[in-house]
């Protein structure tokens, strides 16, 4: 980025998304009229970019697109809606209502999102407006799901540690509604509200966010240690909760993460979060806002690519952004204090809170809640959900807690998980219960290779090499993404795949186990049966030379397969 334009950031020419965010009247643009064209299930790309805001991308199904084609039929398009909700935390009551839409709208599945969100798949530009009308009547939203926007605020489920859990929950939400966009465009479109003058301010309109909204998404994540299971460091403003004999303290604040990149462009790399300071917990939302303004004042408007608050604080460094941070508060912030994480991993099956009430930590691979031949999965969690009356958590890790469970309701809960034959996956293998993919193909367009449906498929190939080494026990972070977008997160994996053409992958080793490390390139555009070959030295080594207590990826850093990465900058070189 020229000096200039780090002077003044909105000097350069504003990219097309810039535009069209100008244009579209706080977040309406044409959608209105567009969704009741019933000539075509698509949508104009104007209208597609202003439909992130609203909480969804037009897909299509690319396993149809030939056989369409041939037909001189358009794609089968389709939109993924995606259901936000603070800290992952909903009702039974709301389940229930994602069950019903997922099976009456949607393709009858749901997805558990990286950042305890849900995803719904398949719903037709007709359904759309009947689906978000019942996710609203449930108390839940689609609204800044995706866009220009903060996006789910994420914190640890902690079951265990029920207390401090439920006063993150609560500054989780409290800084979600805060961050959240005040346009009525929303209602307008999806809910038959009232239309709403125009000639309103921005700072009534959009107090925070304005008219052109941030440059790129933004994103918040609050981790508590000793678990790091949200990747706080891949955030754009983490918070990392101190606790003192038993009580929350305040938080120390994280800036600057980001998974996302593009293969071939050094410009672009992923970043982890620089910690900077603590906090009091009552000084959580002055700080998110503020913060949040200095993106939106300061973050590149031309190069969408160099748009991310990551790239913000690199181009000016650190100091420079902790000095606007101060002036904007009006405080300082204290010194940061002390902390430490040992995994970014859920603990699975039952565990008993401190407030007496029971929690099972349920695996559900890759996020993805269907009934399958011999395993029926959403039928039990429906079932569940008709007698629960805790609640659901959804974790960072696209697993399930069934919440605050009494011990009254205990026994039946454990009957119907018995019934149905869910699983606390503890009879899986570590590493596959470490694991994590993004939906890929068939429905995210910028997917280049398989993630979901392929990764369990290889981690059956890889599974007996571990046992083979005495390790199925042992805890290995894996992830794949069909794309660079980092979705799963999968640059701060000890092992993991990004998606480089159809069956090829780009191979990266060296993570830090409790997410606070990058990951590197340790061969590139390679498949399945170079990533086995690959895969299988390192294994039997790791199980001969590891020291007591040293991860994998802290290994093959020592044994040289790979350099540590101290910051994003050194990602490619």
């Amino acid at each position: 980025m020229s000096e200039n334009n780090l002077l003044n950031p909105n000097s350069a020419p504003h990219s097309d998304v810039e535009e069209i965010k100008i244009r579209s009247n706080y977040l309406r643009g044409s959608l209105e009229e567009t969704l009741q064209d019933r000539i075509t299930g698509s949508i104009p790309e104007d209208d597609n970019r202003l439909m992130k805001f609203h909480g969804s991308y037009m897909q299509d199904d690319r396993d149809l697109r030939n056989e369409r084609a041939k037909q001189k039929l358009e794609p089968a398009y389709q939109f993924m809606l995606r259901v936000r909700a603070a800290g992952g935390v909903v009702t039974p009551e709301q389940w229930l209502m994602m069950d019903r839409v997922a099976q009456q709208y949607a393709n009858g599945t749901i997805r558990l999102t990286t950042r305890q969100s849900f995803q719904l798949h398949g719903v037709l530009k007709w359904n759309m407006k009947s689906t978000i009308r019942e996710v609203n009547d449930s108390l839940l939203s689609t609204l800044a799901a995706c866009g220009d926007v903060n996006r789910n605020v994420m914190c640890n489920p902690n079951p265990h540690q029920s207390e401090v859990h439920e006063q993150v929950y609560k500054w989780a939400c409290e800084v979600s509604n805060h961050l959240d966009p005040r346009t009525k465009a929303y209602h307008e479109i999806w809910l038959d509200g009232e239309k709403v003058v125009d000639s309103r301010s921005d700072e009534e309109q959009e107090p925070i966010y304005g008219r052109v909204y941030l440059p790129r998404k933004f994103k918040i994540g609050i981790a508590v240690p000793p678990s790091n299971d949200v990747d706080v460091f891949s955030q754009d403003l983490g918070f990392i909760a101190i606790v003192e004999n038993g009580k929350l303290v305040g938080f120390n604040v994280s800036v600057g993460g980001g998974m996302g990149m593009t293969h071939g462009d050094p410009l672009t790399y992923p970043q982890v979060a620089q910690v900077i300071g603590f906090i009091k917990p009552e000084q959580m939302v002055d700080l998110a806002e503020k913060t949040v303004t200095i993106q939106r004042d300061y973050g590149d408007r031309s190069v969408r690519k160099h748009a991310r608050f990551k790239y913000t604080i690199d181009d000016r460094g650190i100091d420079w952004f902790v000095g606007e941070l101060t002036a904007r508060l009006g405080w300082s912030l204290e010194p940061a204090r002390a902390y430490h994480f040992d995994s970014n991993g859920d603990r699975y099956g039952w565990v008993k809170g401190s407030n007496g009430k029971w929690h099972f930590n349920l695996f559900i691979q890759n996020g993805r809640v269907k009934d399958e031949d011999g395993y029926l999965l959403m039928t039990g969690l429906r079932e569940i959900a008709k007698i629960h009356n805790g609640d659901f958590r959804l974790t960072a890790n696209q697993n399930l807690i069934i919440g605050n469970v009494s011990t009254q309701k205990k026994k039946k809960i454990e009957e119907l998980i018995k019934q149905y034959g869910l699983t606390d996956g503890l009879h899986y293998s570590a590493l596959r219960r470490s694991s994590m993919a993004c939906v890929a193909l068939p429905t995210c367009g910028l997917a280049m290779a398989e993630s979901e449906r392929y990764l369990p498929e290889l981690m059956d190939k890889i599974e007996p090499m571990l046992a083979e080494a005495g390790l199925s026990d042992e805890e290995i972070v894996i992830r794949m993404t069909g794309c660079p977008n980092g979705c799963a997160r999968p640059m701060l994996a000890e092992i993991s795949f990004i998606g480089k053409a159809p069956g090829k992958y780009n191979m990266y080793l060296g993570g830090g186990f409790a997410g606070n490390r990058l990951n590197k390139l340790y061969k590139e555009n390679i498949g399945e049966a170079e990533i086995l070959s690959s895969l299988q030295p390192i294994i039997t080594q790791y199980a001969k030379e590891r020291t007591p207590g040293e991860h994998f990826g802290d290994f093959v850093i020592r044994a040289g397969y790979v350099k540590e990465v101290r910051c994003g900058q050194e990602f490619h070189g």
